[in-house]
């Protein structure tokens, strides 16, 4: 087969009286995948929350770009610091944990509706984000938070971006509830905590949800139980080691089981495109001082998915 050197001397040794032109035409390069932005919805889970800073770092890394972010509990906490350009300054401050500091940024309530205030986390909220309401955000960002007296799913999407990140992780039972234009408002993971169906109303082609619990419990399932005991079984039971939850560890251990199957009901109805799952479940609630462990998955479960986002802004690109 003539090479096309040979094939260019050949036609230019016709001569010129042909009337074929011996001038190469420039081709142009082909013209760069178009690629859509991604939504994000970020799940709440508390301490291993601190794993969408690693997820976010990863996609700013692979230059994948961000078109809205709908968050939850911790998710919208991150999430919003994000927006607002302060992610260097949360992920220094949740690095800097230790079990000492946490308990110093606590602050008691008596007789309150809540075991903390929240007040002193506020204070340092507002170091960084006073002023700053949603709607000056860059990209269109919704904080999910619920109304205890009805139950009602709370969309943020406007007003005072400390009162909504507030008013998302107020845990019920641990924070005081956020009062807000006549409503009263708790962690939004009570009613959606992977908040998916927020980017589907607006409208987002592609949603990649970061679920922070997918490996806590496993899939829900029904176990027989006998609630009568042997005497041998009584002892064995007596000289097994118990260890007691306590009043808060059993609070928190219920909320893990609602938001887990509330998470999967809704996410089987409405499912992202993608899911980032970050093997977290050694992560308690409450284990904030572990942050560099949680980042460091998120940041891994987002590399590692990376090839698969991308295929997806392609092909959703290809239809436009």
């Amino acid at each position: 087969m003539l090479s096309w050197s040979l094939h260019r001397q050949s036609s230019e040794g016709e001569g010129s009286g042909s009337g074929i032109s011996t001038t190469l035409e420039t081709i142009p390069p082909p013209a760069p995948a178009r690629k859509i932005k991604i939504a994000l919805a970020l799940g709440g889970g508390a301490a291993r929350g601190w794993a969408h800073i690693g997820v976010l770092r990863a996609l700013d890394e692979a230059r994948v770009e961000i078109g809205m972010i709908a968050g939850t509990s911790i998710g919208a906490l991150v999430g919003g610091c994000y927006l607002a350009g302060k992610l260097d300054e949360l992920e220094s401050f949740a690095r800097s944990l230790t079990m000492r500091r946490i308990a110093s940024l606590l602050d008691l309530t008596i007789g309150g509706s809540g075991l903390f205030g929240g007040m002193r986390l506020t204070k340092r909220m507002q170091e960084h984000l006073e002023g700053l309401n949603v709607e000056d955000l860059d990209r269109p960002f919704v904080a999910v938070a619920a109304e205890v007296n009805t139950g009602h799913e709370v969309w943020i999407a406007n007003g005072s971006l400390i009162t909504a990140l507030r008013a998302s992780y107020a845990l019920p039972g641990i924070f005081e509830p956020v009062r807000s234009n006549h409503r009263t408002l708790v962690d939004g993971a009570l009613v959606n905590p992977v908040p998916v169906s927020v980017c589907r109303a607006y409208e987002q082609l592609l949603v990649v949800a970061v679920n922070l619990n997918y490996d806590l419990y496993g899939r829900s399932a029904v176990v027989r139980h006998n609630a009568s005991l042997s005497p041998q079984e009584v002892q064995k039971q007596e000289a097994a080691p118990y260890a007691r939850l306590g009043m808060t560890g059993v609070m928190v251990q219920a909320f893990n089981i609602i938001q887990d199957r509330i998470a999967r009901a809704r996410l089987a109805g409405d499912p992202p495109d993608i899911s980032l799952q970050p093997r977290l479940s050694d992560i308690g609630l409450s284990e904030f001082h572990r942050a560099g462990e949680a980042i460091e998955r998120g940041y891994e479960e987002a590399r590692a998915r990376l090839p698969e986002i991308q295929r997806m802004q392609e092909v959703y690109a290809s239809h436009p």
